[in-house]
């Protein structure tokens, strides 16, 4: 079954965008442009993930999502907020959130997120995730975490599957620097990228057996992955 998805937004061309969107990535998605009618609803219902605009009428996200975890104490919870929210993205981690992203987003970037968070939550994720993916000569498996070339494993950790799987996702393309940051990370800041650079270094020397396999520099954006 398709995983359901609780979406409280107040804008109705933000909210409609979304809705689509995550409907036409297999996500059963109902949105609310309140956050009274997305408890209620909630109460009601069975959703595996909850993504709460911060800022909506009658009742805002952190008193949304501190009801809906009275009512569900794991289900996952992405926040969407305004840059100047850093407060509010610090209570809404109180509570329980999961996630946050930042308006304006790219809609890619919030399907990663949601994925990764169904990834340490329940294991499962879309069928395009479970795929086990060729890079050159090597098998990719992301679900498991999994490198594998010839007869050889290589076990990954979690950072590296995820940088790993975004480089997939782009090969061939540049894959933009911050935007990865932002996605693996959250923040892109100084300690971030140095950070993202050793795992680049490593995953450069997990792909050495097959010189067709090359994670290239491409000076101030970021990286290509060719294969």
């Amino acid at each position: 079954m398709n995983k359901r998805i609780l979406l409280a937004e107040d804008d109705s061309n933000l909210g409609t965008l979304l809705r689509n969107y995550l409907d036409a990535k297999n996500y059963e998605t109902t949105l609310f442009m309140t956050g009274r009618s997305a408890l209620e609803a909630f109460s009601e219902g069975s959703f595996d993930l909850c993504i709460l605009d911060i800022m909506m009428p009658e009742m805002d996200g952190l008193a949304l999502a501190k009801a809906v975890r009275n009512l569900d104490p794991v289900v996952p919870i992405i926040f969407l907020t305004a840059k100047n929210q850093e407060d509010d993205i610090i209570e809404g981690f109180k509570t329980g959130a999961d996630d946050y992203i930042t308006k304006p987003f790219n809609m890619e970037e919030l399907l990663y997120r949601i994925e990764a968070i169904f990834r340490r939550t329940t294991g499962t994720v879309n069928a395009k995730v479970e795929e086990l993916n060729r890079i050159g000569e090597y098998i990719f498996d992301n679900k498991r975490q999994l490198l594998t070339f010839r007869d050889q494993q290589i076990s990954l950790t979690t950072k590296e599957s995820e940088l790993l799987d975004l480089l997939f996702r782009h090969k061939n393309e540049v894959l933009e620097r911050n935007y990865a940051l932002r996605i693996i990370w959250i923040d892109d800041n100084y300690f971030n990228a140095r950070s993202m650079d050793v795992y680049i270094t490593r995953l450069r020397k997990y792909l050495k057996k097959d010189p067709a396999v090359k994670i290239l520099n491409i000076h101030g954006r970021g990286y290509r992955l060719i294969c």
